[in-house]
């Protein structure tokens, strides 16, 4: 079995969680495709996914590579739209790379998972939309938790606190939070929660005073948001006045500065859902906090600010990716099989795939934390869920 060349210092401990095995070609470089949303409305997001993406393949090269092979990254841009992401995985194609990590747009990843499915290309997902493994596809694997997953985390808190009816707005123009709120739709009964209101709006949403005219009067006893990009900020920014004196509950793609440095004053006080790794400081000391270090301490000091959920995906996907090339080798059909085999602890928690899971998260991956001082802290109820995860991952 082949051996990743140890990782110098603080990468150390989790290049060793690989695993073994390599490819073949000692010397020359393996190549790999990625397609990410660099400028358009996802650029903010897709931007720091980018960072950690580079940030992993920079810190396997710097250890020498797998098995002594180089990764040479091919990143193309999909501006946010799913025929250029198209576009990119034919030309990714032509130049016969081992693998493709995608778009955090999930419209992008449902236009080009049936490609890689076609072309039997093992395809690591930056997008959390449920219709990419649900059901399973034989090479698409998911990084993010998927948004059924998150619901099922967010339902779980509200059992726990009692939270019996809810009011729940989506955007239907995102494939994210259609998916979450199927998601909250289906498992809602089994934790004893009623879903009082349902509220649609689209991307382009500019003011939401008539949806928080419609809860008003709900009876619900939380409003949750399934948004991602410019209305999560919007819808927040405005709920202060609003009148409403429910809690605000917002998913993983508020995890985020983007997100908390344009909502202000008024992200206060809301809950919002997040991976593990955004809030690293608060695990106990063990494998699963020396797995975020090693991300953020580094990213930290290039970048000035704590990495947010999109930069824990990008670097989840390549450690994941690496992983199975390093047991595998580079033969892709080998890549697949050993995915679907890999248990893994990364900053977004520790993996389980199987033939029957390509998403590998659970709900007690995610931490439900709250904004105190413009800061994600993990309710209490998070951080007993959170010191058992990390007990489970060593």
């Amino acid at each position: 079995m082949r051996k990743l060349v140890p990782l110098l210092a603080a990468t150390v401990l989790a290049a060793a969680a690989c695993g073994s095995g390599g490819g073949s070609g000692a010397g020359s470089t393996l190549k790999i495709g990625f397609i990410e949303s660099l400028t358009g409305n996802y650029a903010p997001l897709g931007g720091e996914a980018k960072k950690t993406v580079e940030l992993a393949v920079e810190q396997l090269n710097g250890a020498g590579g797998i098995d002594g092979r180089k990764i040479e990254l091919i990143t193309l841009d999909d501006k946010t739209a799913p025929d250029q992401g198209v576009l990119h995985f034919n030309k990714l194609k032509s130049e016969k790379v081992t693998a493709i990590i995608g778009s955090t747009f999930s419209n992008v990843g449902l236009a080009v998972e049936p490609l890689a499915e076609r072309e039997r290309i093992p395809y690591i997902s930056l997008a959390p939309a449920d219709e990419q493994v649900d059901p399973v596809r034989k090479y698409t694997f998911v990084v993010p938790a998927i948004s059924s997953t998150y619901a099922q985390a967010m339902l779980g808190y509200f059992k726990a606190h009692q939270i019996t009816k809810v009011a729940v707005a989506y955007d239907t123009k995102s494939a994210y939070a259609k998916a979450g709120f199927a998601g909250m739709k289906e498992y809602a009964g089994q934790y004893g929660v009623q879903i009082v209101k349902e509220e649609t709006y689209e991307t382009t949403a500019s003011d939401f005073s008539p949806l928080f005219t419609h809860v008003r009067d709900s009876g619900a006893q939380a409003l949750v948001a399934w948004a991602s990009g410019a209305p999560g900020v919007t819808l927040a920014k405005q709920y202060p006045s609003s009148g409403l004196k429910l809690p605000l509950y917002m998913t993983g793609s508020q995890a985020s500065k983007l997100w908390l440095d344009p909502v202000g004053k008024a992200a206060e006080g809301v809950y919002v859902q997040s991976a593990i790794g955004v809030v690293g400081e608060h695990l106990p000391d063990g494998k699963l906090k020396q797995s975020v270090q090693e991300m953020s301490v580094p990213f930290k000091q290039k970048y000035g600010y704590e990495p947010p959920q999109f930069a824990m995906d990008g670097y989840a996907g390549v450690k994941l990716l690496a992983a199975a090339i390093d047991k595998a080798g580079t033969d892709r059909e080998k890549i697949r099989d050993a995915l679907e085999g890999l248990t893994l602890v990364t900053p977004c928690g520790q993996y389980t795939y199987s033939k029957t899971d390509h998403s590998g998260l659970k709900p007690t991956d995610i931490s439900m934390n709250q904004v105190k001082d413009g800061e994600l802290v993990p309710t209490e109820w998070s951080l007993k869920q959170l010191a058992e995860t990390a007990k489970a991952a060593g």
